[in-house]
């Protein structure tokens, strides 16, 4: 690569990573907003948190990628173009394609980097994180426990906790259960904790009593240094991780199993989403090509270029609607799916026509015959 077509890259590429680390950094503060129930609701710790945070960030990483290329592309080539640098290669002979050349080198780059997300990355992330929130709405001791609150985690079955230290220890506690033949059994303890004996969960609970009351009204009382409360029947559900389409690798949205229901009834929707994942990273290229064609594209100006500037914005906004569009109809007409990636090849097609067959307006001067006619 000459030395000239490495400072029109560096120009590009400082601006894009700066974009998509500032919209990324936007998206990451949304994502833990809307995470923020796994500590204030679940009582989760912050490693969940931050775990669940990080593992959003493929798909919207994706999401954010065009707009910040775009962005960059606008700034870097009209600061290029305004202080005549661009205008500059042209008067050294350089060709249009060899000025547009590392412009598109960088979208086509992002463009892979973005493919390679959506086939492995976005995935893996996503699959790990339904796992991390399936461990989050079945773990006993958030489900067992509020901290200062009654809560029924099962039928005949009520629990409360003074404090819940961080560690896990469980200060104050007692519970009532209310058995199927009528007896009643109260405890309470000083302190427990959620552990695993035998392979089944339990709950150690240390100096404390029980109460029970049989179905004929005789009360047993008793003390203990250490009582096993058996949970199992609290951890034996039926609950199983099902994926959304978000979640599957590219092999598994093209070729779904027919012999499962969901995935015979929702075939259209798993290739709507494969496809998605093919064409997505086009975008990166067609949101570069228009902007090559809003400052390239037209004559040159002291004045700037806003108003080309704000009408390829509008077509660039346009353009990615297009595409959600196309793939939500595309769910429920498969042969749809062309148009995943006919919007942005047409509109990347469309705007290197532009930059290559501009409009260059000429103004007729009069004959100097004419002009002392008029004078006269």
């Amino acid at each position: 690569m000459r030395l000239i077509d490495r400072y029109l890259l560096r120009q590009l590429l400082g601006p894009t990573l700066l974009a998509t680390a500032a919209l990324t950094a936007v998206a990451m503060l949304s994502q833990s907003l809307s995470a923020l129930d796994l500590i204030v609701n679940q009582r989760q710790s912050a490693l969940v948190f931050v775990k669940i945070t990080v593992l959003a960030m493929p798909q919207l990483i994706n999401m954010i990628l065009p707009i910040a290329l775009f962005v960059a592309s606008l700034v870097s080539l009209n600061r290029l173009h305004v202080e005549q640098e661009i205008v500059v290669c042209f008067a050294g002979g350089m060709s249009r394609w060899r000025v547009i050349a590392p412009a598109l080198k960088l979208g086509t780059t992002v463009a892979f980097l973005a493919l390679l997300l959506n086939l492995f990355i976005q995935p893996l992330a996503a699959r790990e994180m339904r796992q991390t929130l399936f461990e989050v709405r079945t773990d006993l001791a958030a489900t067992l426990v509020r901290e200062g609150e009654f809560t029924e985690p099962a039928p005949g079955l009520a629990v409360y906790a003074q404090t819940v230290d961080g560690d896990g220890t469980i200060r104050n506690l007692f519970i009532h259960q209310t058995k199927a033949d009528g007896g009643e059994t109260t405890y309470t303890a000083d302190r427990g904790r959620v552990a695993t004996r035998g392979g089944r969960p339990v709950l150690v609970m240390q100096k404390g009593s029980n109460q029970e009351f049989n179905k004929a009204g005789v009360l047993n009382f008793l003390t203990f240094d250490e009582y096993i409360f058996d949970l199992g029947p609290l951890a034996d559900n039926d609950d199983i991780i099902h994926y959304k389409p978000s979640d599957r690798y590219l092999h598994e949205l093209m070729f779904p199993d027919l012999q499962q229901d969901w995935e015979s009834r929702n075939r259209e929707r798993l290739w709507a989403e494969g496809h998605a994942r093919l064409a997505s990273p086009l975008y990166n290229i067609a949101v570069v090509a228009l902007a090559l064609s809003a400052i390239i594209g037209g004559t040159f100006s002291r004045l700037g270029y806003n108003r080309r500037i704000a009408i390829t914005a509008g077509a660039a906004a346009t353009m990615r609607i297009l595409g959600f569009i196309a793939q939500a109809a595309s769910e429920s007409s498969a042969w749809l799916n062309i148009l995943q990636y006919a919007i942005p090849l047409i509109a990347t097609a469309l705007a290197l026509r532009g930059v290559f067959h501009q409009h260059v307006s000429r103004v007729r001067r009069r004959p100097p015959m004419a002009l002392a006619g008029a004078a006269g």
